[in-house]
């Protein structure tokens, strides 16, 4: 059973910057899946941040932060980070991490394409 752990959430002004990390259990996708970023603010649906495929080639970053986040990833400590600049107020919400295998070389946008998530952590900018 996959398990995905996020850290790096917490409250900061405006303009700041925090880095989320999402860690992987156990690399039950072979070499390579579709991982990433959803977030949800209050009252507001959940949207895709940013996705990557983690055997290369294919990223994804919403157009309302390009510029600001960059998605990256460790291979080696079956991770994947947001970097996340410049931070807005309307970036506060809880972000989550999503990973699924199924989809070879593909960013898959639509959350309900992912089986695996993290317990979410919440992002704060004031």
């Amino acid at each position: 059973h996959v398990q995905l752990v996020e850290s790096g959430g917490g409250s900061v002004q405006a303009g700041g910057s925090l880095r989320l990390s999402c860690v992987a259990s156990e690399y039950h996708f072979g070499n390579s899946c579709s991982m990433g970023w959803f977030r949800r603010a209050p009252e507001y649906e959940r949207e895709v941040v940013a996705i990557t495929y983690t055997g290369g080639g294919s990223t994804y970053l919403a157009d309302n932060v390009k510029g600001r986040f960059t998605i990256s990833q460790d291979g080696a400590k079956n991770t994947v980070y947001l970097q996340m600049n410049s931070l807005k107020p309307e970036d506060t919400a809880i972000y989550y991490c999503a990973a699924e295998g199924l989809f070879r070389g593909a960013t898959p946008l639509a959350a309900d394409k992912y089986n695996y998530w993290g317990q979410g952590t919440q992002v704060t900018v004031s």
